[in-house]
């Protein structure tokens, strides 16, 4: 099967379910959304990570490949017969369990931070922004049609990744600009 189709030449997309809408989809922005935060999440396991905060990584682009399939099924079918696109609420705790650990090894926030550091930092930086974007994309959907679930750990993970961005930059003797 050749990496091309040609089906999407004329500016459509297909869905799980085999429906076909506008690439410019709501639906369509908030998965692609997604699928860019786990390629920035790429570029940040690119850098010199520790295996901890690697593995954390990896982790998280999984569930991100899940939450991009369960957007891209707006009838839920995938979800119902495939165990790894689920993301449930110990996912959702097991990033609030990250958070707490890693907040807990740097020192405490007095100000805002500008984002940087060095290029594991930055990237985690930067990551969190396209989670955030990504965020307002899924939210834009509407807080009705998105599983709840998915809303909660895509919030959770913009505060994870800033923390991991934290963490990362202390663990390097980087110290953190304040605003």
């Amino acid at each position: 099967m050749p990496l091309y189709t040609g089906t999407g030449d004329r500016g459509e997309t297909g869905l799980v379910g085999g429906s076909r809408v506008s690439k410019s989809e709501g639906r369509v922005a908030a998965y692609g959304d997604v699928d860019e935060l786990n390629a920035t999440l790429g570029v940040a396991l690119a850098t010199e990570l520790d295996p901890d905060t690697r593995a954390m990584v990896t982790e998280i682009q999984r569930d991100l490949f899940a939450i991009g399939a369960q957007l891209a099924d707006p009838r839920g079918r995938v979800t119902e017969r495939a165990t790894k696109t689920t993301v449930d609420d110990e996912s959702v705790r097991r990033l609030e369990t990250w958070i707490d650990t890693l907040e807990a090894a740097v020192p405490p926030l007095r100000r805002f931070l500008l984002p940087g550091g060095g290029p594991a930092g930055a990237s985690l930086h930067v990551a969190r922004a396209v989670c955030r974007r990504a965020e307002r994309s899924i939210v834009a959907l509407g807080v009705d049609v998105v599983p709840s679930v998915i809303l909660r750990y895509v919030n959770r993970l913009s505060d994870l990744l800033f923390a991991l961005a934290r963490t990362v930059n202390h663990r390097c003797g980087i110290q953190e600009a304040e605003w």
